[in-house]
C-alpha cells in the first residue's frame, strides 16, 4: 500500500533526548498478553489552572493486554487518557508533569509530533462522534491527511477497517450515505474502524458503551476483546461487570480530599476484583463506596 504503509514499517532507536517521533510497525501478538511495558508513567500530575486534577500516579500499560480504568466520576480517569495522546495540550492553563514514556519516547516532550503520536495512540470518546460525512468520507478522511491518496489503497483499507469491525456487511451497500443516519452502536463502530484506519499501536477508550443500548453495548465489547490480539487497549469504565469480563489489568482511581485524583491500587484484573490490596478498592469493587 505504498507510501502509507512504508512509513509505518520504519522504527528507530530512540533515548530520553531524542524527541523525533517514528511510528513502529503495526504490532500483533497473543490475546493476553506480552509481559512488556508499552506506555509506562511515573510520578503524573495534571492540573487545570491552580486546579489540581491528578497527583503522583505511576502505572505501565502492557503491550496486548486491556487494561481497564475504574473509580467515580471525577477522579481523573477521563484526565489520565487525555495527556497519553496530548489532548491536553488543547486545554487552555493545562499543566503536565512528571514522566509518560511510549516506545522510549518522552510523550511530554515540546518538541514531540503530535500529529503522528494521535495516529499512533487513537482515542474513542464516550459519545460517537462521526464527521457530518459520508461512511466512506469518514474512513478516508484521516488516511488522506496522512498521505494515502490513490483510491486502490482507500478502498483496500476502508474494506478491512469496516470488517475488522463487523460493519461491513451492514453498510456496503450505503456507502455514500451519511455517517450520522446510523444507530448510536454503528456509529460508536465507525469510529473505532476510523481510527484503526490509521493502524494505531493503542487505543484509548473512554466510555465507549455508555451511550449505547444493551445489544450495542455487548457488540463494541466483544469488538473490544477481539482486538487485543493486535491492539493495546486502555479502558475508562464505569461498568464494573464489564471491565471483570475485558480487561487483563485494572487501575482504580479515587479522589483525594484536596479533590486530586490518585491511582489507589492497579494489578491484574483478578488480583484487583478477588483480592485488593487497599480497603478503598475492596469497597468500591464490593459496591459499599463509590
Amino acid at each position: 500500500m505504498s507510501h502509507f504503509i512504508n512509513n509505518k514499517s520504519e522504527q528507530v532507536d530512540k533515548s530520553d533526548t531524542d524527541d523525533t517521533y517514528t511510528l513502529g510497525p503495526l504490532q500483533s501478538g497473543p490475546p493476553c498478553c506480552i509481559p512488556e511495558p508499552l506506555i509506562r508513567v511515573e510520578n503524573l500530575s495534571l492540573y487545570y489552572a491552580a486546579k489540581p486534577a491528578l497527583e503522583s500516579v505511576s502505572l505501565d500499560i502492557y503491550k496486548g493486554c486491556i487494561t481497564a480504568l475504574i473509580g467515580p466520576s471525577g477522579c481523573g480517569k477521563t484526565s489520565f487518557l487525555s495527556v497519553l495522546n496530548r489532548l491536553t495540550d488543547m486545554i487552555p492553563g493545562c499543566r503536565v508533569s512528571g514522566k509518560v514514556h511510549f516506545n522510549s519516547t518522552n510523550l511530554l516532550s515540546p518538541s514531540l509530533d503530535v500529529q503522528g503520536l494521535r495516529r499512533d495512540i487513537g482515542m474513542i470518546f464516550q459519545k460517537p462522534v462521526p464527521f457530518p460525512l459520508s461512511i466512506r468520507r469518514n474512513i478516508e478522511l484521516p488516511l488522506r491527511e496522512y498521505g494515502m491518496n490513490k483510491q486502490a489503497d482507500l478502498n483496500e483499507v476502508m474494506q478491512q477497517v469496516l470488517r475488522d469491525v463487523g460493519l461491513w456487511h451492514e453498510v456496503k451497500n450505503r456507502l455514500e450515505s451519511p455517517a450520522q443516519a446510523l444507530s448510536g452502536g454503528q456509529q460508536q463502530r465507525l469510529c473505532i474502524a476510523r481510527a484503526l484506519a490509521l493502524r494505531p499501536q493503542v487505543l484509548l477508550m473512554d466510555e465507549p458503551c455508555s451511550a449505547l443500548d444493551p445489544i450495542s453495548s455487548g457488540i463494541v465489547e466483544d469488538l473490544i476483546q477481539r482486538l487485543r490480539d493486535k491492539y493495546t487497549v486502555v479502558i475508562v469504565t464505569h461498568n464494573l461487570a464489564q471491565a471483570r469480563r475485558i480487561a487483563n489489568f485494572a487501575g482504580f482511581f479515587w479522589i483525594r480530599e484536596q479533590r486530586a485524583g490518585c491511582l489507589i491500587e492497579f494489578g491484574q484484573c483478578k488480583q484487583i476484583f478477588e483480592a485488593p490490596a487497599h480497603e478503598l478498592t475492596a469497597a468500591y469493587v464490593n459496591g459499599s463506596r463509590g
